[in-house]
């Protein structure tokens, strides 16, 4: 675990100096990662403008490249996904499936259609919408699914035809690293750079007069900043933001079934995923049965490190997180809340939690109003659906939700009254490469995936041909008569 560079214009790039990188597992340093120099950041920008001047150009290109880094990836998958495992701390089976999506997004967008749209075509003009890229794009990324995420903006951003570089969080910058040097034998100089470092570094980027879009994800704190440092130069931006997803159980759901399903989507990760369930509304008849099934599930779930074949959930990814965690379940319990199951550190080096089910609190709690990001699931009751839809959608966010039940039209139609960008029935994080993702309110600005992910890479522009004698079709007169 040593030797980590970045890659800048296709070469490796070491750096003057480097930052530890902590195995959650331990707490400990186990690698260290180069800190990028301003200099080293002006070379990446750089490199990714003059490589934009052909790869726009070859669209053939673009998308055979694509296919060639899915084959890298799961080529490699064996070389990148003990790293993520590592620093990151997910069992080594999660960490082999994200660098899988990493390569079915790759795969999506290289075969995805881009056509021209033709909105006249008679005697007076041709006039075609055809879509254009940006140029160069700043992606920031997170430290929950390193190159899941990062490859929801690279496969798109470079198939519209844009080049890019790319910060990893510096909680997990070696998969990446290592993702991107291992893709230099399939990708031109320049079109895709990876560059490492901390916080001042994302300032530079954001502020750097080159790129013409940020693509940012992490919490709505520092997206507000990413977003008034792109404002004086009018960058494009995109913000995946920050969630706190309710779950609804509607009064006709087996406690059984909606348990074992709810607990998945609240605990994939260790609870680390932005649409994950960070809440659960359930009505006073259900609410004991519910309760104690998802503690069953809890207190049967193996935690440990992520290289033990048999772990479930791994640790929180770092310290301030856990720390976190840690504050926002005593303050549930110092308030009156039960911890059903968990409630504590586990006794143990690094940084484990207790699978946590929290009972007897409402809205009002911290760990109810806040994102808690980690393995703590607060459950409330209700009387009444119309108050528990309000009170699901009385926050700033608005990322996603789900409603459980046995009638799926009913329940279909309770989804339809959330204020989120994605409702899910019956299910929970069920996210695919063609499907768009993005927020409501505080939760983001712009989508992800799909045809409207791709769209974020590009400019609309009108290509209108004249057909008229004397070329004087400018009038809306027949448009209006």
């Amino acid at each position: 675990m040593s030797d980590f560079v970045m890659t800048i214009g296709g070469d490796s790039v070491p750096a003057g100096e480097s930052f530890g990188v902590h195995n959650p597992a331990t707490g400990e340093v186990f690698a260290h990662a180069p800190e990028c120099s301003r200099t080293q950041l002006d070379a990446a920008f750089d490199s990714a403008a003059k490589a934009y001047r052909d790869w726009k150009t070859d669209e053939d290109l673009r998308r055979a490249t694509l296919l060639r880094m899915a084959d890298v990836l799961l080529a490699s998958a064996g070389t990148i996904a003990p790293v993520l495992t590592a620093e990151q701390g997910k069992p080594l089976g999660d960490a082999n499936m994200e660098v899988f999506a990493a390569a079915i997004w790759c795969q999506y967008f290289a075969n995805l259609e881009t056509p021209s749209q033709t909105i006249q075509d008679d005697a007076d003009a041709l006039v075609d919408v055809v879509r254009r890229p940006l140029g160069v794009v700043a992606a920031i990324t997170p430290w929950n699914f390193p190159l899941t995420l990062a490859f929801w903006k690279i496969a798109p951003a470079l198939l519209a035809g844009n080049t890019m570089v790319l910060k990893p969080s510096p909680f997990t910058p070696l998969s990446t690293l290592k993702t991107v040097e291992l893709l230099r034998s399939v990708v031109p100089p320049g079109v895709l750079n990876v560059v490492s470092g901390g916080d001042d570094l994302g300032a530079w980027m954001t502020g750097h007069p080159v790129p013409r879009k940020i693509t940012f994800t992490g919490s709505i704190e520092t997206g507000k900043k990413v977003a008034q440092s792109a404002a004086p130069d009018l960058k494009r931006v995109t913000l995946e933001l920050g969630g706190n997803d309710p779950a609804i159980v509607l009064d006709d759901a087996d406690p059984t079934w909606v348990a074992k399903a709810i607990f998945a989507g609240a605990f994939n990760n260790n609870g680390q995923v932005c649409s994950a369930i960070k809440r659960v509304y359930v009505p006073e008849a259900l609410y004991d049965d519910v309760v104690d099934a998802l503690a069953s599930h809890a207190s049967a779930t193996k935690v440990g490190d992520g290289t033990e074949p048999d772990t479930k959930l791994g640790p929180i990814n770092n310290a301030p997180q856990f720390e976190r965690v840690k504050e926002l379940v005593a303050d549930a319990i110092s308030g009156g809340a039960k911890a059903v199951t968990g409630g504590h550190p586990m006794d143990r080096p690094g940084y484990f939690f207790e699978p946590t089910i929290l009972a007897g609190l409402s809205d009002g709690t911290r760990i109810v109003d806040e994102e808690q990001f980690g393995p703590a699931l607060p459950v409330v009751s209700y009387r009444d659906l119309d108050d528990a839809v309000e009170r699901a959608n009385a926050t700033h966010f608005g990322l996603s939700g789900s409603v459980w039940g046995t009638d799926a039209d009913r329940a279909y139609e309770v989804a339809g009254r959330l204020e989120c960008g994605t409702a899910w029935v019956n299910t929970h994080l069920a996210l695919a490469p063609q499907q768009p993702f993005g927020g409501f309110k505080w939760s983001g600005i712009g989508i992800e995936n799909g045809p409207w992910g791709l769209a974020e890479f590009s400019e609309v522009q009108v290509m209108h041909r004249s057909r008229a004698d004397d070329g004087l079709n400018i009038s809306i007169a027949g448009l209006v008569s």
